[in-house]
């Protein structure tokens, strides 16, 4: 079995041999701070795709977390939560207001080519009460019976999800640094006392 990191972990500006693999994300999940996802990696173009699942041991950029928050309109009208008003929709470089907070997009799975997603979230309820929400899958052709109006909004913010995803997967994550476990020293003079034990 060969190796996955050395072909989807971060390209190195110096190493001019090694190329990015292509990836195709089937389904991805954000679970306390942690990405885990379903993809196959291709060397080339020509080379058999290789099927991987993966969970991340980092936290999540907050780009990962911002581009999924995009999707919660879409997660809302689509499971049926809340009906589309006027101002339903947030300006691309707005905040999503307050009748979203209780609602989050936890992941999406794609359909076969990626031509459609089915979105996976979680509503708050009160008592802090979760409930999972699924929705119906959405096809980006309009294939289905009901096309969804805001099918080509959706598959440009996925999209981008999907940009951060890959993203996170060849290294993009929270900077991480811990702390020292002992304060350094500094300019003090520590003296250390040997105690031996007393009988």
């Amino acid at each position: 079995m060969s190796q996955l990191l050395p072909l989807v972990g971060p390209t190195r500006p110096d190493d001019h041999e090694v190329t990015a693999s292509i990836i195709t994300i089937q389904k991805a999940r954000v679970k306390d701070q942690h990405l885990a996802c379903e993809f196959t990696e291709q060397r080339t173009q020509d080379a058999p795709p290789r099927a991987f699942a993966l969970t991340c041991a980092e936290q999540i950029h907050p780009d990962l977390a911002h581009v999924l928050s995009r999707l919660v309109p879409h997660l809302c009208l689509l499971t049926e939560q809340l009906t589309e008003t006027p101002d339903f929709w947030p300006d691309v470089a707005e905040e999503l207001p307050a009748r979203f907070e209780p609602f989050t997009v936890t992941g999406f799975s794609m359909g076969k080519g990626q031509g459609g997603v089915t979105l996976v979230g979680q509503r708050t309820l009160t008592g802090n009460k979760v409930l999972n929400l699924t929705s119906p899958y959405v096809s980006f052709a309009g294939e289905t019976d009901v096309a969804y109006p805001y099918a080509p909004l959706l598959e440009t913010e996925l999209a981008e999800a999907l940009v951060e995803v890959e993203a996170a997967l060849r290294g993009k994550c929270t900077e991480y640094r811990q702390l020292d476990l002992f304060e350094q020293a500094g300019d003090t003079n520590v003296l250390l006392v040997s105690t031996s034990p007393q009988a």
